[in-house]
């Protein structure tokens, strides 16, 4: 009779993966979100999530120093070199929106380090920015004992990067309590990081993929208001450029000069303001990217709005940080306290 049942079981297997070969086949992380020729994103739910367990105070009792051991090395970095901040910010989103805030982009000792990806080859030059992780951490855990992750160092720098270069400065809430990753992000999830010749509605799914709205995606290209591009990022706009006095000029720097990076913000590119959404609304900006968020009429108003008022930028901008630092892979927020940050 056991032997009856066993084989009524298997044969109901075999027909089930006959009729219903989905239902029986795991589903991967690589299979949540993919993007197909058509250059759009297919997901029935985001393939990165909002954390649990991360709180602003994480690390009040175990390190009490540690915000102003990481405030002071990155004043002096920025003080030093002003495109520190810029290229901090860029770090941090490439971090995070792969599978998490985890400091995998960090890892440069491998083969298959995410610098050496397609999508962060221009990152990879700014490795000033792993050294300077690597010098805080040090300093951390020489105050405080291996309490600390990388993760949570590069959180704070970014937060204190912004914060100097605003005009009196803006503080937000820093969730920390994050665990360092083993090893660097796929290549898979790498390759999700919206490229600056995304459409409107491609970057929308992209950001819905990360569990960030229309809200976040008009905010968090906020971050352009410092920052420099390659001529070769934006170069998909010359063809334009007979119809386009801004892109014509954008052309004419180029061609004179092949290796020119090109201030994001052509107003106050070394202030933390709102003055890249005026811009926007003047025609001048810089990547595909940036003057797609006019085209939608949903992340047209909130550049509008950015554009009135300053503070509501920043305010909004410090929420979409939040967010955005609390986003964790399908992996959980698992790993370890890395004893070396690179």
């Amino acid at each position: 009779m056991a032997c009856s049942r066993a084989m009524v079981a298997m044969i109901g297997l075999v027909v089930a993966a006959l009729l219903f070969p989905a239902a029986l086949s795991s589903t991967r992380p690589d299979q949540l979100i993919s993007m197909t020729t058509d250059g759009q994103y297919h997901s029935t739910r985001p393939v990165v999530t909002i954390a649990d367990g991360l709180t602003a105070d994480y690390h009040d009792v175990s390190c009490p120093d540690l915000r102003g051991i990481v405030r002071t090395a990155v004043v002096e970095a920025v003080q030093g070199d002003i495109t520190i901040a810029a290229d901090l910010l860029r770090m941090f989103f490439h971090d995070c929106f792969p599978q998490g805030c985890d400091a995998s982009i960090l890892l440069l000792g491998t083969p298959w380090s995410e610098m050496r990806m397609p999508p962060n080859l221009s990152l990879d030059i700014r490795r000033k920015v792993a050294f300077l992780m690597e010098d805080i951490r040090a300093k951390v855990h020489e105050a405080c004992g291996p309490t600390v992750s990388c993760a949570d160092i590069m959180a704070l720098a970014t937060h204190d990067a912004v914060v100097a270069l605003q005009s009196g400065g803006k503080p937000y809430h820093v969730p920390l309590g994050r665990l360092d990753s083993f090893e660097p992000a796929p290549l898979r999830f790498v390759e999700e990081l919206p490229p600056p010749t995304f459409s409107i509605d491609q970057l929308i799914a992209a950001f819905r993929s990360r569990s960030l709205d229309e809200k976040d995606l008009v905010v968090l290209s906020g971050a352009h208001t410092i920052g420099k591009a390659r001529c070769a990022t934006f170069s998909d706009r010359f063809p334009n450029s007979d119809s386009d006095d801004f892109v014509r000029r954008l052309q004419d720097n180029c061609t004179t000069d092949v290796n020119r990076r090109q201030d994001l913000d052509v107003t106050t590119p070394e202030k933390f303001d709102n003055k890249y959404y005026i811009n926007l609304k003047q025609g001048k900006g810089v990547l595909t990217s940036d003057v797609q968020l006019l085209l939608n009429k949903t992340t047209r108003g909130y550049v509008n709005d950015f554009a009135d008022n300053e503070w509501w930028f920043w305010n909004q901008f410090g929420s979409s940080m939040s967010k955005m630092g609390m986003l964790q892979g399908p992996q959980g927020n698992v790993g370890r306290i890395r004893q070396q940050c690179y």
